[in-house]
């Protein structure tokens, strides 16, 4: 495991040098958002039905939840940032990925196979955030720099922040197309008949 501090927009090259569990700290411009109608809403624009309200080409987009408080003034401060299950939303980011060449997604659980083929096809990574730590990462937001949509809720919209340092994120799943996420279903698969068989011993013995 190695650590690796990155900056945005993400070199291909650095992200190409990778590997499954390293550990990756952020700084520069990323965009959030938690909503699957967000990510319906970012396929019609690749359809070509509204504007994104920011340019995504090359962006790290994640699988993250935000509130932020707002001023008089209308600046924005970040109050939470919590990663939501990235596997809502399998069957939207291929397509993504391809149409704005995303160069970094992630939140908690993984992605599917499809998803990482796609990656590998695009030069881009998936980042695991750690579940449970929203004071953690929200710490590592720097500023509120705008948001996207304001017609759905807060949760929905899409929010771009500048941030530092932000992390611990794991790799999940490299440019290669590995996943972490595959490999532990392959090993659990592997193992189910021995851990089944393990559990009818057990109740062999426990009812004597």
């Amino acid at each position: 495991m190695r650590r690796h501090d990155l900056e945005t927009p993400l070199d291909v090259d650095a992200l190409a040098a990778l590997d499954l569990g390293d550990q990756v700290y952020l700084t520069g411009e990323i965009f959030a958002t938690a909503g699957i109608p967000t990510y319906q809403r970012l396929l019609g624009c690749l359809d070509g039905q509204e504007e994104t309200p920011f340019d995504l080409t090359g962006a790290a987009l994640f699988h993250l939840g935000s509130i932020c408080d707002e001023a008089p003034d209308g600046t924005r401060k970040i109050v939470y940032l919590n990663p939501t299950t990235s596997t809502r939303f399998n069957k939207h980011m291929p397509r993504l990925i391809r149409g704005f060449g995303l160069r970094a997604v992630g939140g908690k659980g993984g992605l599917d196979a499809e998803s990482a083929a796609t990656m590998a096809e695009a030069g881009c990574v998936y980042l695991a955030f750690l579940g449970g730590g929203a004071q953690i990462l929200t710490d590592g937001v720097r500023e509120v720099s705008g948001v996207g949509w304001g017609d759905m809720i807060e949760h929905y919209r899409l929010t771009r922040l500048r941030v530092e340092a932000l992390g611990p994120l794991t790799v999940g799943i490299t440019t290669r197309g590995e996943s972490v996420f595959d490999q532990t279903a392959r090993g659990a698969a592997a193992r189910r008949a021995d851990i089944l068989a393990d559990m009818a011993r057990e109740r062999g013995t426990t009812s004597h």
